[in-house]
This record gives C-alpha cells, structure tokens and sequence, in this order.
C-alpha cells in the first residue's frame, strides 16, 4: 500500500498526561477513568479518541461508497461508536470491543444495511480490526 497521507501525534505520561499532534490540531489532556482505576479526570483517554476517529472514518467510507452507488446520505446521517476496554480473556493484557451504531434518516433499512455492509469493507479502521477484536456494525 502507498500511503497518501501520513498523521503525526505523540503522548506523554500515558493514561494521565497529554497528547498532540505534530501540527497541534490536536492538543489534549488524558485523564484515566474511574472504572480502570483513575480519577475520572477531566480530560480524553484513548477509546474516547478512537470512538470519534472511527465514527468519522466510518461515515466518511459510508459517504464513499453511496456516492459509488449514486445514492445520497443526508446531512444529518450519524456513526455513534462505543469502544469498551477490559481485561482479555487469557489473561495476559487488555483488549477492547467496538459497537457502531449507524443512522441514515429517511433511508428504507435494506439500502442503508446495503450501504453500511459496504462502508464496513471500505472503512481503514474496520479493515485493521476485522479479526482482532470482537465489532458489531448495526443500522438504527
């Protein structure tokens, strides 16, 4: 694969520091949630980042692909994402779950499902987690 664009971010003091990207678009304090232990801070953590990167991503390869079939999405269409953390099964580190949650107003369910299967094979993010961790893609 060529890539056509590369993104730069770095962080520091892991789930209780700060992260950026190289050109600061993306500037951000991370706090750790109450639930893994932290103090519920008032900053991100990693999954919230990933929730709106893949919900972006997601509706981005949706709009692709309707646009292939000549099929408009509304302005108002949403990709809510959740992303869960836990301990894996074996024991040996942590893994997450990610459950999208797809909504095309005004659309009949079978296009939209059509639509959405297909945005699932286009999607980068569903491309490098198909297989690695347990997904559900589902239209509401």
């Amino acid at each position: 694969m060529k890539a056509l664009y590369h993104a730069h971010g770095h962080a520091t003091g892991g789930r209780t520091g700060a992260g950026a990207t190289d050109d600061n678009k993306v500037n951000v304090i991370f706090s750790t949630p109450k639930e893994l232990g932290g103090d519920g801070g008032s900053g991100t953590n990693p999954e919230q980042l990933f929730s709106v990167g893949y919900s972006a991503c997601f509706l981005g390869a949706l709009k692709f692909v309707a646009g292939q079939e000549k099929v408009k999405i509304p302005e108002d269409t949403t990709v809510h994402t959740t992303i869960g953390i836990g301990p894996r099964d074996d024991g040996t580190g942590f893994g997450i779950t990610a459950t999208l949650k797809v909504h095309i107003p005004g659309m009949d369910h079978e296009t939209a499902h059509k639509l959405v299967h297909k945005a699932d094979i286009v999607c980068p993010y569903s491309h490098a987690v198909r297989g690695n961790i347990h997904k559900e893609v589902e239209v509401v």
